[in-house]
């Protein structure tokens, strides 16, 4: 006969969350240079730096964050800068709609900390495991491997670029890593119709909007992209 050896369950477990860290790794080339910027944005606005790093967990959404610290320093409104990060982060529901299924059955406390640590790589790590065959525990582990780690070194990165961002001279220019960062996360999105009209129509708004009272132009822009994006999705049924 032959013998089978049995990995102890302890060990199953590390290795599932494990393989969802490892998952993980390639997205941080591109995150945590964002996260650095934005610690260094925090540093260098109008704002207590520790304000601007509590983005970090309290927020948890690249774009929300930029947009909340240069409100911030720019004495906007705080229910405005509150409304703006809101409405950046619908697409979260879009996410979260799609992932819900399988987190069915798991405790309520789980379903929390998961939907907390729920941005795009993490719902691209974690929804791309949840697709494979296997057990739904197993790849419970494993998103919460990769989402966890996101976590951390997006923290750790606005924590060092908030440390750091004061002793950076401003001629550096490192505030134009955000627009190139988004840019980047666009662009390869542009081959669908909702996107490429939503993305022009949230620009063009974005623009003639530039100009508005309690710098609402930012969540002008955002619902007139929703709403151009819908027109097309509505329109395929």
């Amino acid at each position: 006969m032959t013998a089978v050896t049995v990995a102890p369950i302890g060990s199953a477990r590390v290795g599932d969350f494990a393989a969802g860290a490892r998952a993980m790794v390639p997205w941080l080339a591109g995150v945590t240079p964002f996260g650095l910027v934005i610690g260094v944005s925090a540093a260098q606005a109008d704002i207590p730096t520790l304000a601007g790093w509590l983005t970090g967990p309290a927020i948890y959404a690249g774009s929300s964050q930029v947009a909340a610290i240069e409100m911030l320093d720019a004495g906007t409104a705080p229910i405005v800068v509150v409304i703006t990060a809101l409405v950046i982060n619908l697409r979260l529901i879009l996410y979260s709609g799609a992932i819900a299924a399988h987190w069915r059955g798991t405790p309520r406390w789980w379903r929390a900390v998961a939907a907390y640590l729920l941005v795009d790589p993490s719902f691209a790590v974690g929804i791309d495991r949840y697709q494979r065959p296997g057990d739904s525990t197993d790849a419970h582990r494993y998103y919460l491997g990769g989402a966890i780690t996101l976590w951390i070194a997006w923290l750790l990165a606005i924590g060092a670029g908030a440390t750091l961002g004061a002793q950076l001279p401003a001629a550096l220019h490192l505030e134009f890593v955000i627009p190139l960062y988004l840019v980047g996360e666009i662009v390869p999105k542009l081959g669908d119709r909702a996107t490429r009209r939503a993305a022009l129509t949230a620009a063009v708004v974005a623009v003639v909007a530039i100009s508005a009272p309690l710098h609402l132009g930012v969540v002008f822009a955002i619902v007139a992209g929703l709403g151009a994006a819908l027109t097309v999705t509505g329109g395929k049924r």
